[in-house]
């Protein structure tokens, strides 16, 4: 769903950036969202990519250590012209780089017309590019302190530029770079930071500005209500999700456990709540739940993240606009709700509230304790979740006990600018307006050539996954765009490259320019 998730992704790629709570606590009312949902690899993907693994740096902006590490990226260069054909460059997400590169069929769909190599990174700290192996989860700083997007950007510029003077042809390839989520706000920044080296960005729902000062907290849940409130009659929706809070916890509060007994017995819990403590963890758990769904709200059935319909926000108001008179026949339509969720496909014979993440992404809690601190609120009033503040000094504590870590807030708008692009160039940010994310996202084109692509019908970068006969029109005319900036910064490179052998009589030095 921040699938990844992103995202979310991927989560998708969702691309993939589902928030999962992964700093929960026992009755804690902090949760890490993540930019991507929970991503699974295709079953049985038509994708074909070689893996690959580059001996990286580990520290790239240091001299106190010369560690390297075993960083997995995948190649397919089926369409590629060897001849200075361009590299497509998936900015890996926090996740399993096999889940973004089978939930990314834009990619794979262009790369024949463009005779692309497509390349797949991995994220270090995520899916196996562990630089300490298992003990990469380490809360040491000497371990985990290497865990950083300033890092993953390095780690990128390094792979290409060892692409590129490694693999025959590849040396004048153009490089544009794809992301979705997390993943999208690399592609962004390894633009901005890196022009030299990346000819442009496709960033699809990436949160650029979801941080302190940029984007008020509550504006991505506001957005996940109105994606409950259209799928039903008079808001009947969200207001139902907005009153099974209350619900709950009378329901916790009832004398001998007769509610938690059964919400046990009708809700088949895999593990049977004791306490009404355990009523917050199933609120943690529905509120993931709920947001997921809005971010994989697409157009068609999808299986990567969980078997879901069509419209999966649509199938879940089903239920939930029902009337109901007591809070048992409420909570029933709940359940009857989140099934599309966890059990669309009827196998599933528990309901499983702590279940692992899919693509391997609980590092992300680390940065979302460092430099990703993107504040999170709800009122309960103009949102259907339950009344949630943001508590910074309560969040940086967590963080210090999680993780011995101290957030650092206004880091990431240092280092990339949020909204403020005026220095870039090259980059397309695309939002789906279901999507939660968009509330971090660049909704307005900066200049020219940083351009804002708007997709009202689209959740959590839809542009970025394969065409389908059921995508609506919107997102059809985002990928031709986005391809239309594409060709334009190919075209550009390639004059630049001839004007640059024009002056000098000599092939272009990819090291230099001008």
């Amino acid at each position: 769903m921040f699938v990844t998730n992103c995202l979310l992704v991927a989560f998708v790629v969702a691309i993939s950036i589902g928030p999962a709570t992964l700093l929960r606590t026992r009755a804690s009312s902090l949760r890490h969202q993540r930019t991507t949902t929970d991503l699974k690899p295709a079953p049985n993907s038509t994708y074909n990519y070689k893996v690959n693994w580059y001996n990286q740096t580990l520290d790239h902006f240091g001299f106190t250590t010369d560690l390297k590490f075993p960083q997995k990226y995948l190649t397919n260069d089926t369409w590629w012209d060897v001849n200075g054909g361009p590299i497509f460059f998936y900015t890996g997400n926090e996740g399993r780089i096999e889940a973004f590169a089978e939930n990314s069929g834009f990619m794979w769909e262009i790369a024949e017309e463009f005779k692309a190599m497509l390349v797949f990174a991995e994220h270090r700290y995520y899916g196996e590019s562990l630089p300490f192996g298992k003990n990469s989860s380490s809360k040491d700083p000497k371990i985990v302190g290497f865990l950083s997007s300033e890092q993953a950007l390095g780690d990128y510029a390094d792979l290409v530029t060892y692409i590129k003077s490694t693999v025959k042809g590849a040396e004048s390839s153009a490089v544009v770079a794809f992301g979705g989520s997390y993943g999208g706000m690399l592609a962004a920044w390894f633009r901005l930071k890196f022009p030299h080296i990346c000819a442009g960005a496709i960033a699809a729902s990436a949160p650029v500005a979801q941080f302190a000062g940029l984007t008020p907290c509550d504006a991505f849940g506001r957005i996940v209500t109105s994606d409950y409130s259209a799928a039903a009659v008079n808001n009947t929706c969200s207001a139902s999700i907005r009153s099974s809070w209350t619900a709950l916890d009378r329901m916790g509060e009832m004398e001998n456990n007769t509610g938690i007994d059964w919400i046990n017995k009708n809700w088949h819990l895999c593990e049977p709540f004791t306490h009404k403590d355990n009523i917050t963890d199933l609120k943690y758990f529905l509120t993931d739940l709920w947001t997921n769904l809005a971010m994989m709200d697409y157009p068609y059935p999808t299986s990567f993240l969980a078997p879901l319909p069509a419209n999966p926000v649509n199938a879940a108001c089903k239920s939930l606009a029902l009337p109901h008179a007591n809070d048992t026949e409420l909570l029933s339509n709940v359940f009857t709700a989140i099934s599309v969720y966890f059990n669309y496909t009827g196998n599933t014979t528990c309901l499983d509230i702590g279940q692992e993440d899919a693509i391997g992404a609980d590092m992300w809690s680390y940065q979302a304790c460092s430099e990703m601190v993107m504040p999170f609120c709800y009122d309960g009033t103009n949102d259907m979740f339950e009344k949630t503040p943001w508590d910074p000094v309560a969040y940086a504590k967590q963080c210090e006990e999680t993780w011995g870590v101290t957030p650092r807030p206004m880091m990431a708008q240092v280092m990339y600018g949020g909204r403020n692009l005026e220095g870039a160039s090259n980059i397309v940010f695309s939002n789906g307006l279901l999507d939660p994310w968009s509330s971090g996202g660049v909704l307005k084109s900066q200049t020219k050539n940083v351009v804002a692509v708007i997709i009202p019908e689209g959740a959590h970068h839809l542009d970025l996954r394969s065409a389908n006969s059921l995508d609506p029109d919107s997102v059809k005319e985002a990928r031709k765009v986005e391809r239309q900036f594409i060709k334009k910064w190919l075209a550009s490179e390639k004059a630049e490259r001839n004007s640059y052998i024009d002056i000098y009589g000599k092939k272009k030095d990819n090291n230099k320019k001008g």
